[in-house]
């Protein structure tokens, strides 16, 4: 049997993922009175039992509420999750040797602004995702500045200094730095099909963080950029 591409086995490792967050949500693990760090550590022990994995390449997040305009490096207090409360998760597991990232945001009632936000970042998702089909050249500020864009014209505000950043074989950090060229922001202006220090192909990971400063609450959406 042929040895996988490497973009075959990344959508593999991201499918894994979202089977772990479908399970989470049809065994009820997002719910009100439950801490950010309760549902974490279940969804931890629903990773093993699924897929007998412990191995992740980055912090895992569960936040809610007003934590939810945090974007990754920060490292707010753990909150309980609230009625009509909208929490999201971004989990790096590592399948075999390959990661995946993938975020997801989940409306705990019926607030219908929260609906329309996590509804948003879904389709600002889908309209980078073709952008990028269109555009694969562009840079990383470009795409950081198209998203920005998206933002305002979706009613929120953008809630990170970067919308997304390298995928790969584990460690992919450690291969490829953490220099702001290996991330989609806006001082990354060299092409996004350009290739790595070992002449491979990347492979890029798009976040969608929409935020309301005013009413105090966000949402995150992010997986993996398809090139066509």
């Amino acid at each position: 049997m042929p040895e996988k591409s490497t973009i075959e086995a990344l959508i593999e490792a991201e499918n894994k993922a979202n089977v772990l967050f479908d399970e989470a949500a049809n065994r009820n693990i997002f719910r009100a009175y439950q801490s950010e760090k309760q549902i974490n550590e279940d969804l931890y022990a629903l990773a093993f039992e699924l897929f007998g994995i412990k191995k992740y390449w980055h912090k895992r997040i569960v936040r809610a509420g007003t934590n939810t305009l945090h974007p990754y490096k920060e490292n707010p207090p753990d909150l309980i999750v609230q009625e009509d409360d909208i929490l999201f998760v971004d989990f790096g597991p590592v399948f075999d040797k390959w990661e995946a990232d993938v975020g997801k945001t989940y409306v705990i009632g019926n607030d219908s602004i929260k609906l329309k936000l996590q509804n948003d970042v879904s389709q600002a998702w889908q309209k980078t995702q073709q952008f990028y089909k269109q555009n694969p050249e562009i840079t990383g500020a470009e795409l950081y500045q198209y998203v920005c864009n998206l933002a305002k014209d979706f009613g929120w505000q953008f809630g990170n200094i970067h919308c997304g950043h390298l995928i790969g074989e584990f460690p992919h950090e450690r291969i490829e730095g953490e220099s702001k060229i290996n991330y989609l922001h806006p001082d990354n202006n060299l092409s996004m099909n350009k290739k790595g220090i070992n002449g491979n192909e990347l492979f890029w990971i798009l976040e969608i963080h929409f935020v309301d400063n005013d009413k105090q609450f966000g949402a995150f959406q992010e997986s993996i950029l398809l090139k066509n």
